[in-house]
């Protein structure tokens, strides 16, 4: 997978390269560049004790007008997944060329930094990128010019100080320093801020809250956010992503560092045991969704103490829209400065729209996003008094513009938006506008082995073949139809759907833990007048039922997306998924019609 496109796997090259673009403030730089770039090695002890040694490379840009009299704030941003600090090059330009001292560097297991893939642990990654910051704030020792460390670099002295962390502690190492990058480079923003009050602010673009929830999501029983107390089904298509690229790095530097190779090929140990067993059974076990909480936002909430602005991508399957809005709501209740923005593009294969971000030629007065992290960062790093702009913005595909994108994001002072808008299951397959149903129900049989009974866009590979119409195989599924909409459902959010079904094999089998559990995949379709139903932006949610005897709430993946007049909306309930490793055994369900079985949108104007 080629990392220079924007979507590439967990957002590599292409994602560092516009967080780059988002941060410049505009007109062009200097025929000349108005900056220096040294590569430096720094040596960094990492683990729960500490006591792991990892060889960091970096590359420095110090603008020339920095000096110990004039000095600079600080931006520290990493690659992501398969990347390295080379991916970055645009981002240390943008900013030396404008007055930032840039430290781009590769994340352990990529990109010439040894010790392997951690996931973005805040033991392990998080350590790693606090002793950056201290080398940013002037501390000796931790830099050097070669990956030996036998030639000590200069101390660095042209960074901006603070005279307190964020813990209230008067230090002498504390730089005026803020992190910018996507995906796995947007996650190590917050184990990092989890462990090191001195850094300022973050901007994590298209990343995840839950590590175990992107790739083994449950969008029923959640208890906080997105996290279940159940498992879910397994991504099969971006798991098998993930590791290839993985192990492919390891095997390029194992012969530099051969402890890369062993149990697990550059990735921590539980990782080749966890893929294998998820694999098999279509769930993670506990201790594996453990590790995997261990490395994500949602474990260590509270230590996010610092201004956050969160950009996720409305065509991502790989880390959704709801992501973003369960750190957002948890930032926001903890009185956390928080804001959200939500853009067209993301790991799916989009790249922005008109007007949002432009890599060639990035201009805040022709850009929204790019104006809107400029100020961002003028107003956390450079102390300027700047608007940062509303709480919550979405891009609206449907609205007609030209020139910057500003008009077709809808905003708010808060979140979520919209009104309630509800359809009800009704016989005979008619998803009814009103609660007044007729009796009916609905019978299918979910493929045994967890096979795929459905045809949907690929996850991995949708930037290169585009969406696909959706279809299910008969027999697989239920499916509800609205009559042709007399105007526009214009819709910004989470749908909700609640349901009841009929299972009693899974009944039987249910309490014998995930195995027995029932598996489906719940989805909304928009059909053109023509019957051609699309996914939208390919996103679905698979539900593991701790208790079909209850009612079931199903949070699906949020979207934001126009049902256009003369369109219908359809919900699907089906049996399997080509994404998705569903349940093991075949299990015969029954879904009825009535008042109580509901689709729910977040109407918008």
């Amino acid at each position: 997978m080629p990392s220079s496109r924007l979507p590439a796997l967990f957002g590599a090259a292409g994602l560092a390269a516009a967080a780059a673009v988002a941060l410049t403030t505009g007109g062009s730089a200097s025929a000349d560049p108005a900056y220096t770039v040294q590569t430096l090695h720094f040596a960094t002890l990492v683990g729960p004790n500490g006591d792991q040694p990892c060889d960091v490379v970096g590359d420095l840009y110090t603008p020339t007008t920095a000096t110990p009299t004039t000095r600079v704030p600080a931006i520290l941003t990493t690659n992501g997944f398969g990347g390295s600090k080379d991916d970055q090059a645009g981002i240390g330009a943008a900013f030396a060329s404008r007055g930032y001292a840039v430290l781009s560097y590769s994340g352990l297991g990529f990109g010439g930094s040894a010790c392997k893939i951690t996931l973005d642990d805040p033991d392990w990654d998080g350590k790693a990128a606090s002793q950056l910051i201290s080398y940013l704030g002037g501390d000796p020792g931790i830099a050097f010019t070669d990956a030996a460390h036998t030639t000590a670099a200069p101390t660095l002295d042209v960074v901006v100080h603070d005279t307190k962390d964020h813990a209230g502690v008067a230090r002498t190492d504390d730089p005026r320093v803020g992190m910018i990058g996507g995906s796995y480079g947007g996650s190590i923003q917050f184990a990092t801020a989890s462990i090191d009050p001195r850094l300022d602010t973050i901007v994590p673009l298209i990343t995840w809250n839950d590590l175990s929830y992107s790739l083994d999501p449950n969008n029923t029983d959640q208890t906080v956010g997105v996290s279940s107390s159940t498992p879910g089904a397994v991504k099969t298509n971006w798991a098998a992503g993930f590791s290839g690229k993985g192990v492919l790095d390891g095997l390029e530097n194992a012969q530099g560092d051969p402890s890369r190779l062993y149990p697990c090929t550059n990735f921590a140990d539980f990782v080749c045991p966890a893929l294998a067993t998820a694999g098999t059974t279509g769930y993670l076990q506990p201790g594996d969704v453990a590790a995997l909480r261990h490395a994500s936002v949602a474990s260590f909430m509270t230590k996010i103490k610092i201004p956050t602005l969160l950009m996720q991508g409305e065509n991502d399957t790989l880390f959704n829209l709801n992501e973003a809005a369960a750190t957002y709501k948890a930032l926001k209740a903890q009185g956390t400065t928080v804001k959200m923005v939500w853009h067209s593009w993301g790991h799916s294969g989009s790249t922005p729209a008109p007007g949002e971000l432009n890599l060639g030629a990035p201009d805040p007065a022709t850009q929204y996003e790019t104006a809107r992290v400029a100020d961002w960062f003028a107003r956390y790093l450079m102390g300027q008094d700047v608007d940062t702009g509303p709480a919550f913005a979405y891009f609206r595909d449907w609205v007609t513009y030209s020139g910057i994108a500003t008009p077709a994001y809808g905003t708010s002072p808060s979140f979520p938006v919209g009104k309630d808008k509800t359809f009800y299951l009704s016989g005979g397959g008619a998803l009814a506008g009103t609660s007044v149903v007729t009796s009916g129900s609905q019978t299918f049989v979910t493929p045994a082995f967890g096979a795929p009974s459905s045809i949907n866009t690929a996850d991995v590979i949708s930037g290169y073949t585009g969406q696909v119409p959706q279809a299910d195989l008969p027999g697989t599924f239920a499916t509800w139809t609205s009559g042709a909409l007399g105007a526009p459902v214009n819709v910004a959010g989470a749908p909700l759907v609640t349901l009841r079904v009929s299972a009693p094999s899974a009944a039987a089998t249910q309490d014998a833990g995930p195995a027995g559990q029932l598996v489906l995949f719940v989805k909304v379709l928009d059909v053109a007048p023509d019957g051609t139903a699309s996914l939208i932006h390919g996103l679905e949610a698979p539900i593991r039922v701790p208790d079909v005897t209850k009612s079931i709430a199903v949070t699906l993946p949020a979207i934001v997306h126009q049902f256009a007049a003369g369109h219908s909306i359809r919900l699907v309930v089906a049996g399997g998924s080509d994404n998705y490793r569903g349940g093991l055994t075949s299990v015969p369900v029954t879904i009825g019609s009535g008042a109580a079985q509901t689709l729910v949108l977040p109407q918008v104007t």
